[in-house]
């Protein structure tokens, strides 16, 4: 039995695909759980419109995560924290406190899509990469000051 597929499943395939599966693992499992479509007629050009909306929103993401890329590779984010000896700080900087930072800047940014190469631990001049869409990284260069 061929089935669209609502959402992604392990092993199968992802959201939007057309695959073919046993009918009772249709009937009993997908369907009732609302991962999966009966594949007719009427359903599949209805997914081709939905494919084709989808495409155009993530052209307009990615146009829009390009303007927000240009935007943070001209900035120098300075952020100050308290430090002891040796320029030790008293915990560390995390892709949080960078993501306020740029909040403060005026670009929003999630904590979660914002990587380091290694721990902030110590003053200094850093790197931090900003994964804005799939496609979009940026780098922003982090300084951290003494309070």
């Amino acid at each position: 039995m061929k089935v669209i597929l609502l959402q992604t499943i392990d092993k199968l395939g992802k959201a939007g695909d057309v695959v073919t599966v046993k009918e009772g693992y249709a009937r009993n499992f997908l369907i009732p759980k609302n991962a999966a479509k009966e594949a007719t007629a009427g359903n599949t050009k209805i997914l081709e419109s939905l494919k084709k909306k989808q495409a155009e929103e993530d052209a307009k993401r990615l146009a829009e995560a390009k303007v927000v890329a240009e935007k943070i590779s001209a900035l120098s984010l300075t952020i100050p924290a308290q430090a002891g000896e040796e320029d030790k700080l008293f915990g560390s900087v995390s892709g949080e406190d960078i993501a306020k930072a740029l909040l403060a800047e005026g670009v929003k940014a999630e904590k979660r899509d914002i990587t380091l190469s290694e721990p902030i631990k110590k003053l200094g001049e850093y790197q931090a990469v900003v994964k804005l869409h799939p496609e979009v990284k940026v780098s922003v260069k982090v300084s951290i000051v003494k309070k």
